[in-house]
């Protein structure tokens, strides 16, 4: 059996946390939002997005572009 185990635990801790933060890579979409719905309306949301040839992410993206635009300055 050998000396390491499965997940080791980082030297630097502290260092390890905040590069956690750190995006891999840069994204338009950086901010993540969690609702609870009804299974049965998820079951509906999914159907939808599949259905349109998009993902439930996409989906619910375009829907707060038409429902929340920007507000022009």
């Amino acid at each position: 059996m050998s000396d390491r185990s499965f997940a080791a635990r980082p030297a630097a801790a502290e260092a390890w946390v905040k590069a956690a933060d750190a995006p891999e890579r840069p994204s338009a979409y950086s901010a993540r939002l969690t609702i609870d719905v009804t299974p049965a309306c998820r079951a509906r949301i999914k159907i939808a997005a599949f259905g349109r040839g998009q993902t439930v992410a996409e989906m619910v993206r375009e829907l707060f572009d038409r429902e929340f635009p920007d507000a022009a300055p």
